[in-house]
């Protein structure tokens, strides 16, 4: 499936189908593609995954392991992750959301808040494999998409510009990695594999496996030794500061 940037609604659509889901929402959003419940959310975009929530559960475990080398066990990402659950916890707030008790879907999302550190409006739309490292002051907005197999370190922003209510937070397309106390702000498409760097401010589009840093953030060229051990191990993409 080929997919578009969509920067001036909501970010990502497959080829095609943008016209006929515009507009389904009054703050011109569309639900369609999405899926709720412990099935999990899609991206918009994209049909959603049914999945049974112990594969659910297994997959998210697996995508942490693979991440995080300090891991010792499953039972310690289960009961020790905060990342970890505050994206559960979102997945129930998102479908409190979607099916209209918005005020319930908010409550369970400051909850969550309070005791993780990790705010993610249940409006905002994630994808799977999700993982958030430390996770302390993450701030995730309710237009924001995230695609699949995403990383996020500590103190990340996904934030919005305008007051208005529109799409006004970030689309992040798949395999990104974020590093810690980055603000990507505003409608911008962070193109499929890119790195922002540690602290760095975006406020424009990211072409796709761009690595991002500086305050504004400029886009450099990937080292090809980092390049090649991305593709083993993901890394945290400070060290090309």
């Amino acid at each position: 499936m080929v997919f578009r940037a969509r920067t001036d609604r909501v970010g990502l659509w497959p080829a095609g189908q943008a016209d006929d889901k515009a507009d389904d929402r009054p703050d011109g959003r569309s639900d369609g593609g999405r899926a709720g419940g412990t099935g999990g959310e899609a991206p918009v975009g994209r049909p959603p995954v049914r999945m049974g929530w112990r594969a659910r559960l297994k997959e998210d475990l697996d995508a942490a392991i693979a991440r995080d080398p300090a891991v010792r066990s499953r039972a310690e990402l289960i009961l020790g992750y905060p990342g970890l659950h505050a994206v559960w916890s979102h997945r129930i707030s998102h479908a409190l959301w979607v099916r209209e008790h918005r005020l319930l879907g908010r409550l369970l999302s400051q909850w969550t808040r309070t005791f993780t550190g990790i705010e993610i409006h249940p409006g905002a739309t994630i994808g799977r494999r999700f993982f958030i490292d430390h996770g302390m002051g993450v701030v995730i907005g309710e237009t924001a998409e995230i695609g699949d197999d995403v990383m996020l370190y500590h103190d990340v922003t996904l934030g919005g510009r305008s007051m208005a209510k529109v799409k006004r937070h970030p689309t992040v397309e798949d395999g990104v990695t974020i590093g810690a106390g980055a603000r990507v702000l505003g409608p911008v498409v962070i193109g499929h594999g890119a790195q922002i760097g540690a602290n760095a401010v975006v406020v424009r589009d990211v072409p796709p496996e761009a690595v991002v840093v500086g305050v504004p953030g400029q886009v450099r060229t990937k080292p090809p030794a980092a390049a090649a051990e991305a593709e083993l191990y993901p890394v945290d993409p400070a060290i090309w500061i």
